[in-house]
């Protein structure tokens, strides 16, 4: 920036700027910087817990790398991966809660929603949930893949057995439920996204299949 760039801003709302890019940098939302800044007012301070916030972000980075890193591996050589390394680097309800920023700053910005908290005694049924979802997802991208019907019985029973994992954990889901979810992914950017980036059709074929399902059930 010029000199004269310099003079305009000043030197104090160009750290402010800084340290507003290091939050912007951690996911942040500008209410949640403004509340912080009322909090922690010197300089020193933000930085300082910036840093450790950066660091301990790095940490979980580096876990989650190895253990992406493994997962490849494990499909490169046609292994199956362990439950429990699956989930590294989301061992305890802060990283999830990080885990799930974006995924809560999208419906809290787009439909008013409240973040949804992990607290400490939800961790071991977030991974077993989490590794259920993955399984489940991951056969019905297969299914899509080898060109199974979305009203094939195997689609139908793998469904059903879904669907009864997450009602016997709390989650009562009428099979009338799960349609109107898989309609709501093909209505929602963030969700259509997910699905498509994992295999192209799936958010479409997931949909067709829930249907059938709850056609089915009725």
């Amino acid at each position: 920036m010029s000199e004269a760039g310099y003079r305009l801003y000043g030197a104090r709302e160009l750290e402010r700027l800084q340290e507003i890019l290091f939050y912007r940098e951690l996911d942040f939302s500008l209410d949640r910087i403004k509340e912080l800044f009322a909090n922690l007012t010197d300089r020193h301070s933000i930085l300082s817990e910036q840093q450790k916030l950066i660091a301990d972000r790095q940490r979980r980075l580096d876990t989650i790398a190895h253990t992406l890193q493994k997962s490849i591996t494990s499909i490169q050589e046609g292994a199956t991966m362990d439950d429990k390394e699956m989930f590294k680097g989301f061992n305890n309800e802060e990283e999830w809660s990080k885990a799930l920023t974006e995924h809560n700053q999208h419906l809290a910005d787009k439909y008013g929603m409240e973040p949804s908290e992990v607290t400490a005694d939800q961790v071991s049924q977030m991974n077993e949930q989490a590794i259920e979802a993955m399984a489940f997802m991951n056969e019905m991208s297969a299914s899509l893949k080898e060109g199974v019907k979305h009203n094939d019985d195997v689609i139908i029973n793998r469904i059903e057995r879904h669907l009864a994992f997450l009602n016997s954990h709390g989650h009562a889901a009428s099979p009338q439920d799960f349609a109107a979810q898989t309609q709501f992914f093909l209505q929602d950017d963030f969700h259509l996204s997910m699905l498509e980036g994992q295999q192209t059709g799936l958010a479409y074929y997931l949909s067709a299949a829930a249907g059938a399902y709850a056609a089915l059930k009725q």
